[in-house]
C-alpha cells in the first residue's frame, strides 16, 4: 500500500523564520517516517525553495540545512495534480503530494498566502483555510470577530502608519486620553511577540509605535490586563475540542520573543494555576473564538485570567502555533494523553478529512 506523501514546509520570508526552523525540527523528528513519504521543503529568507536532502534535522535551527549537498531546488505547482516540482539539472521530477503541513509562522506562511497556494494546487493543508488564516493573523480583525462573538477582551485602538510622523504628537495625545499606562503596542500582523513592546510612559509609547510600524502598517494599542497568561490548544474541524489550560510565567516584563525562544526565564504550568470554573470558561471561550474565526485543524487560543477576580480576557489566536520542543500546543495535548507523534497523525488526518 502506498504511503501518504507529506510535504513539510518550513522557514519562510518572515520575521519568524528562525522560529519556524525550530518548529519544523521537532515536527520532522516526531513524524513517523515509516508511515509517510516525507518531503521537507525549506524556504530561505530570500524566498528560494529547497527540498532538504539530509536526514539530520538538527541542522535546521542553525541554518546549516541550506548547504547540504543532497539539496535540490523545488517548488509547489499551483497547477492541480502536479504537486511538488523537483529540479534536477535540465529536468523536472513531479511528486504528487497528498497533504501539506505549513510549519510556517507569520507573514507569507500563517496569513493565508501559503494556504491560497495550496488551495489552488488542490493539496489538503494542515490548519485553517485562507480566510480564517488571514483574519487570525490580523489582530485588529480578530478583535472585531471576538467582539461580535461577545468574548471579553482588552480595550484596544487601531493606529496606522499615517498616524505617526507629523501626526505623532496628536496620536500620542489621543492614546493617552483613552488608556492609562502601561499599554501594549503590537504590529497587527506578526506573531511570536515580534515587534511587541510594553509602554510605561509617553516616551516608550512613541518608541513602541516606531518599532511596531517597522513590521506592519497597522498597529494595535491595547489595554494592559494584570493577570496570568493562559494558553489553550484547540484541535478539530466540525467538532473542535480544547485541551486543558496551560499557564506561562514569563519570568520577564512580558512573554516576549526572547522569553519564548532565546532564554530560559519562562516556566510553563500544566494545568494552569487557576480555579476550575475559570479553566472551564477559558476552554469554552477558546472553542467559541475558534469557531467564530472559522478555524479548522488547529489553533492555540491565548487568554489572561486576572489576579483576584479570575476574570477571563481573550488575548489572541494563533493558527500555526509553535511546535518547538518547548511549545505549549503539543505539550498541552501530551498532558491530556495525546503524545506528539499521535498529534501529528491526527492533524494530517484532519487536513485530509474534507477531501475524502
Amino acid at each position: 500500500m502506498k504511503k501518504p506523501s507529506v510535504c513539510i514546509l518550513f522557514g519562510g520570508v518572515s520575521p519568524e523564520h528562525e522560529v519556524s526552523l525550530r518548529s519544523a525540527e521537532s515536527v520532522l523528528n516526531n513524524l513517523d517516517h515509516g508511515k509517510y513519504e516525507v518531503f521537507p521543503v525549506g524556504i530561505t529568507k530570500e524566498g528560494d525553495w529547497i527540498l532538504y536532502g539530509g536526514g539530520d534535522y538538527s541542522l535546521l535551527p542553525g541554518g546549516a540545512w541550506k548547504d547540504h549537498p543532497g539539496n535540490r531546488r523545488a517548488a509547489l505547482s499551483p497547477v492541480r495534480g502536479q504537486g511538488l516540482l523537483i529540479f534536477t539539472g535540465d529536468g523536472v521530477i513531479r511528486k504528487p503530494i497528498d497533504v501539506a503541513f505549513p510549519v510556517l509562522h507569520g507573514e507569507n506562511g500563517e496569513d493565508g498566502a501559503m494556504q491560497g497556494l495550496l488551495q489552488l494546487a488542490g493539496i489538503p493543508c494542515v490548519g485553517p483555510n485562507v480566510a480564517a488564516s488571514a483574519v487570525a493573523m490580523d489582530k485588529t480583525l480578530t478583535k472585531l470577530v471576538a467582539d461580535h462573538a461577545q468574548v471579553p477582551q482588552a480595550a484596544w485602538q487601531l493606529v496606522r502608519s499615517r498616524d505617526l510622523g507629523p501626526r505623532m504628537e496628536s496620536t500620542l495625545d489621543r492614546l493617552e486620553a483613552r488608556f492609562a499606562y502601561p499599554v501594549f503596542v503590537k504590529p497587527a500582523g506578526t506573531g511570536s511577540s515580534v515587534g511587541v513592546t510594553k509602554a510605561m510612559d509617553r516616551e516608550s509609547l512613541e518608541e513602541g509605535l516606531r518599532t511596531a510600524v517597522e513590521f506592519d502598517d497597522k498597529i494595535l494599542v491595547e489595554e494592559f490586563i494584570h493577570g496570568r497568561e493562559i494558553e489553550v490548544a484547540v484541535l478539530g474541524n466540525q467538532d473542535p475540542v480544547a485541551s486543558i489550560a496551560g499557564e506561562i510565567d514569563s519570568g520577564a516584563e512580558f512573554y516576549d520573543y526572547d522569553a519564548k525562544y532565546l532564554t530560559d526565564t519562562s516556566t510553563a504550568y500544566i494545568p494552569a494555576r487557576i480555579p476550575e470554573d475559570a479553566a472551564r470558561t477559558v476552554r469554552d471561550y477558546a472553542v467559541k473564538v475558534y469557531k467564530a474565526v472559522g478555524c479548522r485543524g488547529l489553533s492555540r487560543v491565548d487568554f489572561f485570567v486576572t489576579y483576584g477576580e479570575n476574570r477571563v480576557v481573550f488575548n489572541e489566536i494563533n493558527t500555526i502555533p509553535g511546535f518547538t520542543s518547548i511549545s505549549m500546543y503539543p505539550k498541552l495535548f501530551a498532558a491530556g494523553g495525546m503524545p506528539y507523534p499521535e498529534l501529528i497523525d491526527r492533524l494530517l488526518e484532519l487536513a485530509m478529512e474534507d477531501c475524502q
